[in-house]
């Protein structure tokens, strides 16, 4: 079977688990500029860049991946959530993105395989892409609003080269994660589509969407609804929802978009929202018992953390969940669903 004939099966069996936080996991580790930097000769200081790691400190991302994978995660994703040239330009590390892409990929790989093949259960790689710090749907310019600082096609040739290198790595899946930005979410599903292309073969795409207010709306100012219209033709093995304020104020939104999706839900919520000192508060058993309550109203296929959240809320989840019947996916009727900032369906 392919991988999303694989993962379509064992979601169909009980809820997954996807990992959780890379970026508050590795803040554990305390590393001051050396420890990113390592042996490569950089012209601008690393601290911070976590995607670097996966070159200079690769014990660190394979024993963070490895402890999500025996906390109980079937899904791991690479460590490369800015590891695109638009992001890396902030360091000077452009022309690593490449050998980034593809050591973390590896990584990821290595571990999952590892353990599939110590108990046998199936597990996965996705090789993750982060938004950028750029949009394609706003101006940075107040004073000029039809101002852009990059355009679509920079943009997905930008994806492109991540993609091409994450699959060379090894990944299942292409996640198109923390969309904020509609049509940098397409920009990253074309890139995808030309990638499996010119492979000749399926690449999964997965895409996860950010709410940034309590609306429901990304900052480009779509709806779930009207988001799922705009990504829909993609054929998405998973759509869902990431990072955002934290589960509480997710579950309206992860109810609408079970009701309407014809894939896989798969959504990973930050543990809380942060404190005045930027930590992240929620225990493990209180985001499982939040996340829970989505899986006992078969709302969701596949659960997981985003920041703030740590191996121990994915086992907590794993808990919470085993045993309960996954989500069943529904049957639309066929309209033309067509979406601006809110969505419209055509009556027949």
């Amino acid at each position: 079977m392919s991988a999303r004939q694989k993962l379509i099966e064992a979601a169909s069996q009980r809820i997954l688990l996807t990992d959780g936080a890379f970026g508050t996991e590795i803040q554990n580790y305390k590393l001051d500029e050396a420890a990113y930097r390592g042996h490569l000769d950089l012209a601008r200081d690393q601290k911070g860049n976590n995607d670097i790691l996966a070159l200079t400190r690769p014990e660190i991302v394979e024993a963070i991946t490895r402890a999500y994978l025996e906390a109980g995660s079937d899904i791991v994703s690479t460590n490369t959530f800015s590891a695109n040239v638009i992001s890396q330009a902030d360091y000077a590390a452009e022309h690593l993105v490449k050998d980034i892409n593809i050591a973390s990929a590896q990584i990821a790989r290595r571990e999952a395989d590892a353990m599939e093949t110590r108990d046998g259960r199936p597990r996965f790689v996705a090789g993750a892409i982060g938004p950028t710090n750029k949009t394609l749907s706003l101006s940075p310019d107040v004073n000029d609003p039809g101002f852009r600082e990059i355009d679509f096609d920079y943009l997905k040739a930008v994806y492109r080269e991540q993609i091409d290198a994450l699959l060379e790595g090894g990944v299942d899946f292409i996640l198109i994660e923390t969309v904020f930005d509609t049509l940098n979410a397409k920009a990253g599903i074309m890139a995808a589509i030309e990638a499996g292309e010119a492979l000749g073969r399926d690449v999964p795409i997965m895409v996860s969407m950010t709410l940034t207010d309590l609306s429901g709306r990304n900052l480009s100012g779509h709806t779930v609804e009207a988001f799922w219209h705009a990504v829909r033709h993609a054929r998405p093995v998973t759509i869902g929802l990431n990072c955002s304020f934290g589960a509480e104020q997710l579950r309206p939104h992860v109810q609408v978009l079970s009701g309407l999706a014809d894939t896989l839900i798969m959504v990973y919520p930050n543990a809380g929202l942060p404190n005045e000192l930027g930590q992240y508060d929620e225990l493990p058993e209180q985001t499982a018992k939040l996340v829970g309550e989505w899986a006992g109203k078969g709302q969701v296929n596949i659960l997981g953390g985003c920041c703030g959240s740590t191996p121990a809320h994915i086992a907590a989840m794993a808990n919470t969940v085993a045993g309960l019947e996954p989500r069943r996916l529904p049957t639309p009727p066929v309209v033309t669903r067509l979406a601006g900032l809110e969505p419209m369906t055509m009556a027949a």
